[in-house]
């Protein structure tokens, strides 16, 4: 040891604003600050966690990441500090172990998650979980992704020495639409009560009865029926809080992850779909701090049921002649079907009514059919509510930023196209994954009736559908590949969790194959085999997407435009950081 400090590595963490900390033998440095909790798991040192999260209060509650601290001694009077030849004081360890959620990093701080005194302490603290906790992991919902499974199996002492009988508390409460509770499981970890106090501003959940008694509970005179309520499931460490939808519809275990985005409005929150054998079970959020945070509204999680539906159309169908009902065909009969009556319409007859439910790249295809065919007159279907100055967009279309750079649409023109069809100058719609029947569209049956020809593309049987001379089966968001841009302006990619259903294809495939039998000569157009080419193509045209390729999106999207809008909840919790 040398009395006498130098320039040494140690020096450059206080000129970068970090501190010096020592974890398990090494030294990192980490900004002032950091909880170190987050210090630890960042570095791969794992810290158990029941009531921790990072985006709620710290409460101390649960103790499960008690870890062993230390710090340079305290000097006697007179005495100078001593360095080794780094730089750094020796560490005096203290002789009671810390919380890590509750206490930040300072310099010099040495830190151990797996001495003696730490898995001492660990597998003290799950005892007495377990002391009440039923024993019953193969009957519970929440089996393979419960935290209290996984830590005691990895830091529990392997033996019981409870032999008292156990408190029994409510089983399978009902404490809202959606959201079941089981008290005897839970762990008092208050996750919930702390979302529902401090992400959504409502206090529905607390804490009731005392010592072993204490339990979750609504208030009274209230329920759970926040269409926020469904991410207190995911808080849920344990199996507490279980949702009545996915409750024991599949083991987790079996069930195929992946990342992609919810198309229920405008802001594209982040989701994962959880899948097996091409049928979708559940749709939980998926962490994007610039989007959605970790939170996701019930009504989009569960509007999911309609990708396996009875309604889903399996196979081409067309009509013989007007009065004939439809039947099944294959799709080269389908698709020379489609071609041949596209070279009958007159372009100034004809009308597509797009989506800005489509896909970056489905619309480009969309642009080339179009300027192939001559037809101008080309909108969306625009739709509008109530946002709810959180997650749910006042703009009910995933991909209207992405319409109006591509298309140079904002769905004014519809309005034009519906007035046609009424006056009969148009003869001839081309409708593109939208219900034309449907409130937003406006149109009506005998609208439809009046035309000479209706083709529609899209994933399920609808009113238009059934009134249509050709229709090809589309896909769900869930079955594709695509990019759409939010209403803050950022591109985010759409990956397939699931394959086509029945003999459905892509859409952007589908205009691809209609674009080459018309014998289109937008080369590059039709020898684009992905989304990814067209993706690529699309980056040499427009200027917000130059230099964009599928990989460097990347799972969390980059903003490409500037347009004014952002996000309620993520300008919260902006604000309060």
């Amino acid at each position: 040891m040398s009395s006498i400090p130098a320039i040494l590595p140690k020096d450059a963490a206080a000129a970068e604003g970090k501190v010096n900390v020592q974890i398990n033998g090494t030294w990192y440095r980490f900004p002032k600050g950091t909880r170190i909790v987050d210090a630890c798991n960042s570095v791969g040192a794992h810290v158990p966690t029941f009531c921790y999260h990072p985006k709620l209060s710290v409460v101390g509650s649960c103790r499960m990441c008690l870890v062993e601290q230390g710090m340079p001694p305290r000097l006697a009077p007179g005495a100078a500090p001593t360095y080794d030849e780094n730089g750094y004081q020796p560490i005096s360890w203290m002789p009671r172990a810390v919380i890590a959620c509750a206490n930040t990093v300072a310099e010099n701080m040495g830190i151990r998650t797996n001495s003696k005194m730490t898995e001492e302490a660990r597998k003290g603290v799950l005892e007495f979980l377990l002391t009440n906790h039923p024993l019953d992991c193969p009957i519970c919902d929440q089996a393979g992704e419960c935290k209290l499974q996984e830590y005691t199996a990895d830091y529990g002492r392997g033996t019981h020495r409870f032999t008292e009988a156990k408190t029994k508390k409510g089983k399978n409460l009902p404490i809202g639409p959606r959201v079941n509770l089981d008290q005897e499981r839970c762990v008092l970890c208050r996750r919930c009560v702390r979302f529902m106090k401090e992400i959504v501003g409502e206090e529905v959940l607390g804490v009731v009865n005392r010592g072993t008694h204490n339990a979750i509970s609504c208030y009274p005179g209230t329920t759970l029926d926040s269409n926020y309520s469904m991410n207190t499931v995911d808080l849920c460490p344990v199996g507490a809080l279980t949702s009545k939808d996915f409750r024991f519809q599949m083991r987790v275990w079996f069930l195929k992850s992946t990342p992609t985005i919810d198309v229920n409005c405008g802001t594209g929150t982040n989701i994962n779909i959880w899948t097996r054998e091409s049928k979708v079970y559940r749709i939980t959020p998926r962490q994007n701090d610039e989007v959605n945070s970790c939170w996701m509204p019930d009504s989009h999680r569960l509007n999911y049921k309609y990708i396996n539906a009875p309604e889903r159309l399996l196979t081409p169908l067309v009509k013989t002649d007007a009065k004939a009902p439809q039947r099944p065909t294959t799709w080269d009969s389908a698709l020379n079907l489609v071609v041949e009556q596209l070279h009958k319409c007159a372009p100034t007859e004809t009308a597509i009514v797009a989506s800005a439910r489509m896909t970056n790249e489905e619309l480009y295809m969309v642009r080339a059919l179009a300027r192939q065919l001559g037809i101008t007159k080309l909108d969306i279907v625009s739709r509008k509510g109530a946002g709810d100055n959180m997650l749910v967009s006042e703009d009910r279309n995933p991909n209207t930023n992405g319409v109006k750079m591509i298309l140079g649409k904002t769905g004014t023109g519809l309005n034009a196209i519906r007035r046609g069809v009424r006056n009969g100058t148009v003869r001839f719609v081309i409708a593109l994954g939208e219900d034309l029947t449907s409130p937003e569209a406006g149109f009506t049956k005998e609208d439809l009736e009046g035309l000479d020809y209706l083709l529609t593309i899209h994933h399920s049987e609808n009113e238009t559908t059934r009134m249509s001379d050709v229709v090809l089966p589309g896909v769900t968001f869930a079955e594709k590949y695509g990019t759409m841009i939010n209403v803050a302006g950022r591109i985010q990619r759409l990956n397939k969790a699931i394959e086509p259903m029945g003999e459905a294809h892509s859409d952007w495939a589908i205009f691809r194959d209609v674009s080459e039998r018309l014998g289109c000569d937008c080369v590059k157009v039709i020898a684009c085999p992905t989304p990814m080419m067209v993706l690529e193509e699309m980056a040499q045209e427009f200027e917000p997407m130059k230099g964009l390729t599928w990989g460097n999106i990347g799972n969390e999207g980059k903003v490409i435009l500037n347009t004014g809008v952002t996000i309620p909840l993520i300008e919260r919790t902006k604000a309060k950081n």
